[in-house]
């Protein structure tokens, strides 16, 4: 049987990219996990400073690496530096409920 002379024993966990996998994913792992803790905390700190507490919960519970807390940082803080552009969305923005784009 020529079969059985290649054949591995069976095991959840056995691949033969496992060594090469690891080396590879264990510090993009550890890279990924600091850049969200670090954005997380930094993006709480603000937001609890000045008791915006829906986007303190969003914050807390939603983990998307790090997006949401960017868009938060640089658009919604009190002191960010795009928030101009926010503003001048809400400001340019039709009223609510009116069907016609130029009320």
């Amino acid at each position: 049987m020529l079969t059985g002379m290649y054949m591995h024993d069976w095991s959840p966990f056995y691949s033969p990219y496992a060594a090469g996998l690891w080396g590879v994913f264990v510090p993009l792992l550890i890279v990924a996990a600091l850049w969200t803790v670090v954005l997380k905390g930094y993006s709480l700190w603000y937001a609890a400073r000045d008791g915006q507490k829906w986007w303190f919960i969003a914050l807390l519970v939603v983990n998307t690496l790090g997006i949401l807390e960017i868009i938060y940082l640089l658009f919604f803080r009190p002191s960010a530096p795009y928030k101009h552009v926010v503003e001048d969305v809400k400001k340019n923005a039709p009223p609510v409920g009116s069907s016609s784009p130029t009320a």
